[in-house]
């Protein structure tokens, strides 16, 4: 196969850190590259540099055999390269079609019909469902995505960069996108996939580049290599692939969940009579496809969104059985002021955990701004805790005094996690707390929830990963269209038998 795209001894820093450093890799026509690294390695900075959003300190980039220089994205369109960023770029209030030809040149008036008529050409070429009509507001994230695909297609990318591209997608829909990777790459184009997940770099790419602290390490045929020796090469180090579930004999109930019915914006119902106990000294699971109420069980716990009916009663340790407090209709204020020390890991990181323009100092203030007595707050102990978050979670950051934008996807979600963690919470809800993160991280988070399970927390886990379920929680809730189709016990279910009640048909009221 000949090369599309090459870099030579591409350097990159941001003040004393060092993002890419002498990286030389390439990618040939007709094939899938996948980037592979731990959070912090440089994927993301080395992409951005091929689609001129950043310039690279040093180094060479060729693109079909010539040496290129590649200062803004307009470069990069003109030389055939598209990338599909981790968080889309688009305008929600403006068409499929709309979106797709923002920006390029000709008429002052677009013709629609003609722009429609090519956008289905190319969805009808690679399997694409999109309605080329349809306001970006009313697309499912997965329906957004295809968007930005058929976006570079439109404009003639030839080299496609996809940045952790099934993040926020379903099992399903990543099947989906697999497939027109496939057909892509059929086409003659050449695509490089960003990802953590090594069941998709082994299903979908053709080979695999290694970083590490910004170096690269290696490049290996996909078909030659394993789950073992990727990991071992990402992180420098043997580690195991397993995930602990111990035991906790003294179990107390914490947390009662009774007939929680919660609606969307329109009026359906996101929650539908909802029922369950949860524990202490356990991680209660749970599954489901996207969008079954999960993001709506947790904030209503949480005392972020609004409940129509039902009870969340709170249970404190060591009191009686009858001994309650509801905490529905509670803001987080008065329930952490009724001496319920809960800690919540959303969903959207950057849109509701932490502020982005913030340092990590600050951020880490969000969560005790109000302790204090005096008219003050108190920076010190929070500086204090950030490094040593820092430390204890191996954080790649320039510092403590840089705003979080500045770090990676997952280094920010260790923040975050980290953060609400050294709160000491009774209870704990974590909304796809490794969503982002490379195996390493991910196993370390791991690792952090079975010691709150080992102390006694009462810990709620929204996850997307069945095999993950089913080896770290003690039991999985499957949520389906807002109601609970059943409660397994984590160690003797099956894949099956959860896919099975996500997806069979509720009736409904």
């Amino acid at each position: 196969m000949q090369t599309a795209i090459q870099t030579k001894n591409l350097t990159k820093k941001f003040d004393q850190v060092v993002a890419n450093d002498n990286v030389t890799f390439d990618v040939r026509w007709g094939e899938v590259l996948a980037l592979l690294g731990e959070n912090g390695s440089g994927k993301t900075t080395l992409m951005n540099m091929l689609f001129g959003i950043y310039f690279p300190d040093s180094g060479e980039i060729e693109v079909g055999g010539k040496t290129v220089s590649i200062r803004s994205p307009k470069d990069a369109h003109d030389l055939g390269i598209g990338m599909v960023h981790q968080h889309f770029k688009l305008v929600d209030v403006f068409t499929a079609t709309e979106n797709i030809v923002l920006g390029l040149k000709g008429s002052a008036f677009l013709n629609r019909k003609a722009a429609s008529h090519e956008i289905r050409k190319i969805c009808e070429r690679y399997g694409f469902d999109l309605d080329p009509d349809k306001k970006v507001y009313d697309m499912p994230v997965s329906e957004k995505q295809t968007v930005e695909i058929v976006k570079l297609l439109y404009r003639g990318a030839d080299i496609l960069i996809l940045d952790e591209p099934t993040a926020v997608l379903t099992a399903q829909e990543s099947e989906k996108l697999f497939t027109t990777l496939t057909k892509l790459k059929q086409d003659g184009k050449a695509v490089i996939i960003i990802t953590h997940k090594l069941n998709e770099v082994l299903a979908v790419s053709d080979r695999v580049h290694i970083l590490r602290k910004g170096k690269s390490i290696a490049t290996l045929n996909t078909a030659e290599t394993n789950r073992q020796e990727l990991t071992e090469m990402m992180v420098g180090r043997a580690i195991s692939l397993e995930i602990d579930r111990p035991f906790v004999e003294n179990k107390e109930d914490r947390l009662y969940v009774k007939d929680l019915t919660c609606l969307t914006a329109d009026g359906t119902k996101a929650l539908d009579d909802v029922c369950f106990t949860l524990q202490s000294g356990e991680i209660l699971g749970v599954a489901g496809i996207a969008g079954s109420g999960q993001r709506e069980l947790c904030e209503a716990i949480a005392g972020l969104y609004p409940v129509v009916n039902g009870s969340v009663l709170y249970h404190p340790a060591n009191k009686p059985a009858n001994e309650l407090t509801e905490i529905v209709g509670k803001p987080p204020k008065a329930i952490k002021e009724l001496g319920i020390t809960m800690a919540f890991v959303p969903e959207d990181r950057l849109g509701m955990g932490l502020v982005a323009d913030m340092d990590m100092t600050d951020n880490v203030m969000l969560r005790y701004y109000d302790d204090g007595h005096g008219p003050f707050v108190d920076r010190k102990s929070s500086r204090s805790l950030a490094e040593k978050l820092i430390d204890k979670l191996k954080i790649v950051t320039p510092g403590v005094s840089k705003p979080v934008r500045r770090m990676s996807g997952g280094n920010v979600q260790k923040v975050l996690i980290g953060r609400e963690i050294e709160s000491a919470p009774r209870v704990l809800i974590a909304a796809y707390p490794v969503r982002g993160l490379d195996i390493n991280s991910s196993y370390a988070i791991y690792d952090l929830l079975n010691q709150q399970k080992q102390k006694g927390v009462a810990v709620l886990f929204i996850g997307e990963d069945l095999d993950v379920l089913l080896e770290l929680a003690d039991r999985i809730l499957v949520l389906n269209h807002g109601k609970v189709t059943g409660i397994v016990d984590g160690a003797g279910a099956t894949k099956e038998q959860i896919g099975l009640l996500m997806t069979t048909e509720v009736e409904n009221d």
